[in-house]
């Protein structure tokens, strides 16, 4: 019998959360991306928009600023809808989503970076 393969879920990214919501933040996903649950997200300092983290931006979505909570299809225009965790949380590794070809050091950084906001990155959560 050939196994079925669900999709991830929230409770597959995020672990613990502080009470209230302290944890989130609603945000605007920056046009012209859809992204996937658990995207590591980066923050354009100019706009306040998120879009995926990318480590060679100078706009400062080259550091990490949380974790997409749900499915965004921003490819035609902003979603001002989002919602990352962006503080006091656990998430899971196995469910982040990176972009395609970061280098092992680049993602230690977005990790560290996560830490440094109080998102706990671990294994096997």
């Amino acid at each position: 019998m050939p196994a079925i393969r669900e999709a991830n879920n929230l409770g597959d990214v995020l672990k613990y959360e502080a009470p209230n919501l302290y944890s989130r933040d609603r945000v605007t996903v920056a046009a012209g991306q859809t992204l996937p649950l658990g995207t590591v997200l980066g923050m354009v300092t100019a706009t306040g928009k998120v879009k995926q983290i990318d480590p060679s931006a100078t706009d400062g979505s080259q550091y990490a600023a949380g974790v997409l909570m749900q499915d965004a299809d921003a490819h035609l225009a902003d979603r001002n809808d989002g919602l990352m965790v962006a503080r006091h949380a656990i998430v899971a590794d196995h469910a982040l989503q990176w972009p395609a070809g970061i280098a092992a050091e680049e993602q230690q950084a977005a990790i560290l970076q996560l830490k440094a906001l109080g998102v706990l990155v671990r294994t096997g959560a």
